[in-house]
């Protein structure tokens, strides 16, 4: 497996931060020290959007052919994890010497994992010239199209043999996160011509809204889990990416749907935001749920952790961004606050200013 994933990460943050001796350092270090030629098996979706996506974000920045050519060399790494019945990629793909080929282990894909190839995968057509990995992605796009969906839902785990549902578990947190988050991103990336990708978004938008969204006897909106029809009434911190993306994807919708889709991000961000404000540390819990009296909070030991996820703090960026409400910034500093009742302070500022986040 390759080793780095935390300097290829970082280097567009480190050129946007204009820490150029770091960032200088970190360049040196994929030269000189980021080899491809690696036994053993890797995720494929890791080393996609970690790997690939660092790659390409530094070269977009810098222009620097080195992470342009690192791209596509790994890209073509991962190629064989492609190579399955249906053109659905297994989760991990196997970099053995003298056999290459998607890996064994598990019987399902994630939609979360071979559903997030699509911005990268694109790119590195457009660098190379080579069409193959454009016709990878679009591949799983027809498939995905192609299949029954119950009630239009996405659930989380596909055969890639058979092209079927392995369960109806759905899930906007983890296992499905992503997926719906390439598909708003894919239009916006294609300047807005990729109509695919939209109509897929806005079609399963409205399927998770029918029949997964809730409001809680406290006036909470959250969006459950789903096993074959039969909800939990939890959300996963993974889960809470949703609100900056239907923020995101509200300017395109049909304009009588607008106002509410930025009414519904804003609810489910404040939702996301009480899961934080509950807890005894005042960081959210690895998922919170909503019954037996108690809303927005952990209810089981194995789910009260924080891990430095993103997803709240990046719904609130989003929601600032697009509604200029400043308690998005304060609960952003709320975050990472270092004594209760400091208030947002200058030295923070550099994290919502749009001169600073392009």
């Amino acid at each position: 497996m390759f080793n780095g994933a935390t300097v290829i990460d970082s280097l567009d943050t480190l050129y946007l931060m204009e820490l150029k001796k770091e960032f200088q350092e970190a360049k040196a270090w994929v030269e000189e020290s980021f080899h491809l030629n690696v036994s053993g098996e890797a995720s494929l979706f890791e080393v996609n959007i970690r790997y690939i996506g660092g790659l390409l974000s530094a070269f977009y920045l810098t222009g620097e052919e080195v992470f342009r050519i690192k791209a596509i060399k790994l890209g073509e790494k991962l190629l064989p994890a492609f190579n399955t019945p249906t053109g659905i990629p297994k989760g991990v793909v196997s970099f053995k010497s003298g056999s290459w080929g998607w890996a064994t282990a598990g019987s399902s894909s994630i939609l979360a994992e071979f559903g997030s190839l699509h911005l990268e995968f694109l790119h590195l057509t457009e660098l190379s010239g080579n069409q193959v990995f454009a016709e990878k992605v679009r591949n799983i796009r027809k498939v995905l199209r192609k299949i029954d969906k119950p009630f239009g839902l996405y659930p989380n785990f596909l055969s890639p043999v058979s092209g079927n549902w392995v369960q109806h578990h759905v899930s906007v947190g983890g296992l499905g996160d992503s997926f719906y988050e390439y598909l708003i991103k894919s239009w916006l990336m294609s300047a807005k011509t990729d109509m695919e990708a939209k109509n897929m978004y806005y079609e399963a938008l409205e399927a998770i809204e029918t029949y997964l969204l809730n409001v809680s006897p406290g006036g909470l909106t959250y969006i459950a889990e789903w096993r074959g029809g039969i909800l939990d009434h939890k959300m996963g911190h993974l889960a809470c990416f949703s609100g900056g993306m239907i923020a995101l994807g509200a300017e395109d919708a049909k304009e009588e749907k607008r106002a509410h889709y930025r009414e519904l991000a804003a609810q489910i961000t404040k939702t996301c935001h009480e899961s934080y404000a509950r807890s005894d540390t005042k960081l959210g819990p690895e998922a919170f749920w909503f019954n037996s009296g108690r809303e927005a909070v952990a209810t089981h030991l194995s789910e009260s952790y924080y891990i430095l996820r993103p997803e709240v703090v990046e719904s609130y960026m989003y929601l600032w961004r697009q509604t200029h409400d400043p308690i998005y910034r304060e609960w952003g500093w709320e975050v990472v606050m270092v004594s209760p009742g400091e208030t947002l302070s200058d030295r923070s500022r550099f994290l919502w200013d749009p001169r600073c986040v392009q």
